[in-house]
């Protein structure tokens, strides 16, 4: 495969590769640091793995934002990014094997477009999963999070302790259900016209 141009125009001075930050869909950020790059700063999933490009004569401080900020960017382009039926359903068998052992084996994952009060629901007897088509465009972790809550359907039909001590395995639980609520609260807000009086 030839290399690619863009990150080989010159050799990292410096190299470190860390823990991202919990949840964030990586499992290691390396920054790369350069001292042929003045002033941009890039990054590209490598894998598993997430590298950021910065200038070598940056500061750790700058780098620890520049990391932040690069992460936040990916994610916003993976987010518009919208699966189709057969990735949903392959997402829901790798988060089953990841989370779950591979217990959680739905017949079909799909998206639709008539659940307006729901996120997502499951019916275990037909071992069916539907997300509602509001949840696309979402931050991934906000979608793999309910498709966790419905596949913990499948081994568990009520929400009582049992059901919730599966997704304590998902460490973004908490994040996607304030997420959520903050959605629904956004919903709720009175509409006020724009500037045009309309």
């Amino acid at each position: 495969m030839p290399a690619d141009p863009l990150h080989s125009a010159g050799k990292p001075q410096r190299s470190t590769t860390s823990q991202p930050p919990s949840g964030s869909g990586a499992s290691a950020i390396e920054v790369r640091r350069s001292s042929r790059r003045r002033r941009t700063v890039s990054a590209y999933r490598e894998g598993d793995r997430t590298v950021v490009l910065i200038p070598a004569r940056m500061s750790e401080a700058e780098e620890q934002r520049w990391v932040s900020v690069m992460l936040d960017k990916l994610a916003a382009q993976e987010s518009k990014r919208v699966l189709g039926d057969t990735e949903l359903s392959e997402r829901a068998q790798r988060l089953s094997a990841q989370y779950f052992d591979g217990r959680a084996r739905p017949a079909s994952v799909r998206w639709v477009s008539n659940q307006n009060t729901r996120w997502g629901s499951c019916t275990p007897s037909e071992g069916s999963i539907r997300l509602s088509h509001r949840l696309q465009g979402m931050p991934e972790y906000v979608v793999d999070y309910v498709l966790l809550h419905e596949l913990a359907h499948l081994l568990v039909p009520g929400h009582g302790p049992r059901f919730w001590r599966l997704l304590e395995a998902y460490p973004r639980t908490e994040r996607a259900k304030g997420y959520l609520e903050g959605v629904v609260a956004a919903d709720r807000l009175p509409h006020l016209p724009d500037a045009r009086g309309e």
